[in-house]
């Protein structure tokens, strides 16, 4: 998800606050071909890829480019997603009642988690399927971007479009491109969703915080360090509120939403390019060099 929401920003520059309602396409794609046709949700990621990548397209050319061009601010595009998302969940919501109208598979607005997981030495399938496909994804987009031409061109295309058009490359194909696997990328995850979790028609709505705050911590622009930052925040969110709980009751669970939240505002006041400003090579020798001068500045207080 974080990928997807990175990839969105690197082409508008635009924060999407409608990316959480692709999340619920795959949701309730994976849903709707469970309840029907008996389809495991591993088997309907593929469909439910299709389906949000499809979704994503049409959001991007027909609202966001067309705002775009017409000379809109970045604060009237952002306004716009977030007016999206609630329009999606309203569809959700219809959609969710033709289901029990027509076919008596749901009387609610939401569901609980769907059968179909394996388990492996006593562990369920999607502990490994996920960061499996996570390290495939990975894989496959830094191939893409480094080894083939259409890929460099998008990378041109990101830094730099004005100098991109004037070579030649079609800037919008590969924003269109990058928008593709955006909406099927969330979808995908919202497949894997309902194997874990109940699903809803503002599922993915309420993901949104976590999705920024691995995007934010990754550094917003960079698609590496938004695997890194959905890791993170990930983890964080789990081992927290596990340890809290231990600690001090159940109780804490009432806050393990606000784990990401806390984390993008540390991040966005220590470091606000995220994850990939840091030099690494360097942080040794830079932590040195901060505890040296602490030393200097105890020695001269003394």
């Amino acid at each position: 998800m974080a990928i997807g929401l990175t990839l969105t920003y690197l082409t508008t520059k635009v924060p999407n606050f409608a990316y959480g309602s692709f999340v619920t396409i795959g949701i309730y794609t994976s849903y709707t071909l469970y309840r029907l046709d008996a389809l495991n949700p591993y088997l309907s990621t593929p469909i439910a890829f299709l389906v949000g990548a499809v979704s994503s397209v049409g959001m991007y050319l027909g609202i966001l480019r067309v705002l775009a061009r017409r000379g809109s601010s970045l604060v009237a595009l952002m306004i716009s997603t977030l007016a999206l998302d609630i329009a999606f969940i309203g569809i959700f919501g219809i959609y969710t009642d033709n289901l029990y109208n027509h076919y008596q598979l749901i009387d609610s607005k939401s569901f609980y988690q769907l059968g179909g997981d394996f388990t492996l030495y006593g562990v369920p399938g999607l502990t490994y399927v996920a960061p499996i496909s996570l390290g495939c994804i990975t894989t496959i987009l830094f191939i893409l971007l480094t080894q083939t031409k259409f890929g460099i061109a998008m990378r041109a295309s990101v830094e730099n479009p004005s100098l991109a058009r004037v070579v030649g490359i079609n800037v919008e194909k590969t924003y269109v491109f990058a928008w593709l696997l955006a909406g099927g990328f969330a979808a995908l995850a919202g497949s894997f969703y309902t194997l874990a979790l109940p699903g809803s028609v503002d599922s993915g709505s309420k993901l949104i915080v976590e999705i920024f705050s691995a995007s934010v911590l990754g550094g917003l622009a960079s698609i590496y360090g938004a695997v890194l930052g959905g890791l993170i925040i990930g983890a964080s969110e789990i081992l927290v509120t596990d340890a809290g709980t231990q600690l001090f009751g159940s109780w804490v669970l009432v806050y393990q939403k606000g784990i990401p939240l806390v984390i993008m505002v540390i991040t966005l006041l220590f470091l606000p390019q995220g994850l990939v400003s840091i030099d690494w090579r360097n942080l040794p020798r830079s932590v040195s060099s901060i505890n040296l001068r602490k030393i200097r500045q105890m020695v001269r207080r003394r």
